[in-house]
């Protein structure tokens, strides 16, 4: 795997509904806000970064990374913001992750990789063990024109999308708090309690 072919995308373009409606990724965490903790923990994995963000984009663009919001109006979830980051990305493959999952693991991009190249797979997604964690997918930019048709069609579940596909499930179950989100008050609250070292 090199560096140089792989885009990093942080997923922060959500509405948080379940945080009151606030921008997740600019709730503090230990003192830094989650966008933070997610660039420190995917940056040096990856050649580039692009953060995908709806709201307040002035204050992301300050990380100097390009932020780039949905195409597609009304909160169409999650794809919708991969789908503009791949047509974004100038390399030949692009990893997305959650803003809100400050636990991720320093070889994840490594990891999803080799899984996808061992299976010669389309798509490569995390498994912590319990079920996969579909936000946390590598894939290739060439697959923005099936993402694109998909959300075109009224789709917006990604595992209904990764069924036109051949995926590479890869196991993190070593590892499964590493995919722990903040959803909520009470799971923010439950972080900034635990040893989590921000």
């Amino acid at each position: 795997m090199q560096k140089t072919e792989i885009t990093g995308v942080i997923l922060a373009g959500g509405e948080a509904r379940r945080m009151g409606g606030g921008d997740k990724g600019l709730v503090e965490l230990r003192g830094k806000p989650l966008i933070e903790h997610a660039l420190a923990a995917l940056s040096p994995q990856v050649n580039a970064v692009i953060i995908n963000a709806n709201r307040n984009r002035d204050r992301y663009a300050v990380y100097g990374h390009p932020v780039v919001a949905d195409s597609r109006q009304g909160y169409q979830g999650p794809l919708a913001g991969m789908l503009s980051c791949l047509q974004a990305a100038k390399t030949e493959f692009m990893v997305s992750v959650p803003c809100d999952s400050p636990l991720l693991p320093d070889d994840l991009v490594a990891r999803l990789f080799r899984q996808l190249s061992d299976e010669e797979a389309e798509i490569s997604v995390a498994h912590n063990g319990h079920r996969i964690q579909p936000v946390f997918t590598l894939m290739p930019a060439s697959l923005a024109p099936s993402m694109q048709a998909f959300l075109d069609g009224g789709g917006r579940k990604i595992d209904r999308w990764f069924e036109q596909h051949k995926l590479a499930v890869t196991d993190f179950s070593d590892n499964p708090d590493s995919f722990r989100n903040i959803n909520n008050p009470a799971e923010l609250a439950q972080m900034e309690k635990s040893g989590f070292n921000a």
